[in-house]
């Protein structure tokens, strides 16, 4: 007997903000306070999910000496949505792993705030981004499970054919690759012909340096890879930013502003394995109010990388066990055997005088079966992070180990 699937592939979200009266994240006045202390307890979690699971993904043995990249408002995004669908002691164990308490989230909650992320993120001009689902012909979803995405998702919704695996594919891909302009060119590498339902959650980010960098002082240097190996790079520079060095984690910390409301983060640890493990939502808001301007020559590799990752051990290990086997996703289907087969992220980062180019995409298949300091050089393994500043919520974080990867 032929199995049924559902795949679900989230390419991102982002951020925070208000509604209008009709909105569906609107909220009435006596539930307000309610509200807000609900998106500030999504907000601040989505924080601690980051570093939790960069540090998962930094912790695996074929990470060791590779760049790391991802987006982890991607990956909340995508399980908050496949929460919408989850019941029982699945649905806790997402909430769990995300770090909602579910003793003060409902999935209500947890939708509105996830609403204002994705509103906000729309409502950037250098983000493209948006969530469409692509449902087979014949495959019936519970109702409420697709009227929750698009109200809160605001999910857009297509019908395929999913038996004709190569049209079906070919149509994802190239809606993807038309939202993101070809950063993510194929998201599908094939589809199971029993696939149901395919969601996709994508997000592309392009933007200047609030302070370029000039193309004529770029020149050709080193990266020191690790105490043996050094490869050529492009090494940018610029002589005034702000920088400070946290001496609690012994790092430089490099401050470099968009022009608009995102700052990216450069960390050069005196020890990578103290920032890695110390590192916390904490220290991103220490870091961002960092305001002195320093009057030093500061070098950075001009690097392009793309990543992928499966994420099943990684989100098994953060104590989301149960959807990948005997999972309750009732509230997608009628269907009683649905479960996660496989998640998996990618990402990619672009670096160069102009500013940064960013894309990820989360994958859920779903199947039934004046300088004191000195010159500061990135020139040996470092992470980065993408930020906006008013809510300091992590858009991207990584570590550039060999940007000739």
């Amino acid at each position: 007997m032929i199995r049924a699937a559902v795949v679900l592939w989230i390419l991102s979200a982002v951020v925070c903000v208000g509604r209008g009266a009709h909105d569906p994240c609107h909220v009435q006045n006596t539930t307000v306070d309610r509200f807000n202390d609900g998106s500030a307890m999504v907000i601040s979690a989505n924080k601690e999910f980051a570093f939790h699971l960069y540090r998962k993904l930094s912790g695996l043995s074929d990470s060791q000496g590779k760049n790391i990249f991802f987006s982890p408002i991607s990956v909340s995004v995508a399980l908050a949505a496949l929460s919408v669908g989850a019941r029982g002691e699945t649905h806790q164990q997402i909430f769990n792993g995300l770090g909602f308490n579910i003793s003060q989230l409902s999935q209500s909650d947890v939708d509105e705030a996830f609403c204002t992320i994705v509103k906000s993120e729309q409502a950037h001009e250098h983000i493209t981004s948006g969530t469409v689902v692509f449902v087979d012909n014949l495959f019936k979803t519970q109702p409420e499970f697709l009227d929750v995405l698009k109200q809160f998702y605001l999910a857009e919704g297509f019908s395929v054919d999913f038996t004709k695996v190569i049209d079906a594919t070919n149509t994802i891909n190239k809606y993807v690759s038309d939202k993101t302009n070809g950063t993510i060119e194929e998201l599908v590498d094939s589809l199971d012909p029993s696939t149901v339902l395919y969601l996709v959650s994508y997000i592309y980010y392009k933007v200047k340096w609030a302070i370029g960098f000039d193309p004529a002082l770029t020149k050709l240097d080193e990266f020191n890879v690790d105490e043996n190996n050094k490869v050529p790079v492009q090494m940018m520079k610029i002589e005034e930013h702000f920088y400070t060095f946290d001496e609690e984690i012994g790092t430089f910390v490099l401050h470099l502003p968009f022009n608009n409301s995102f700052t990216m983060l450069l960390l050069m640890p005196d020890n990578m394995t103290t920032l890695e493990n110390m590192i916390s939502p904490t220290h991103v808001d220490k870091w961002l109010n960092v305001t002195e301007s320093r009057d030093c020559a500061i070098y950075i590799p001009k690097f392009s990388i793309k990543t992928s990752y499966i994420l099943n051990d990684v989100l098994k290990e953060m104590g989301m066990t149960d959807m990948f086997d005997h999972a309750n996703l009732s509230g997608i289907s009628e269907l009683r055997n649905l479960t996660v087969s496989e998640v998996v992220h990618r990402a990619a980062l672009d670096v160069d005088e102009a500013g940064a180019t960013a894309a990820a995409a989360t994958g859920i298949a779903i199947v039934k079966s004046a300088c004191l300091m000195p010159d500061l050089k990135f020139d040996s393994p470092f992470m980065l992070m993408i930020v906006e500043r008013s809510t300091k919520t992590v858009l991207f974080i990584g570590k550039i180990a060999n940007p000739n990867l």
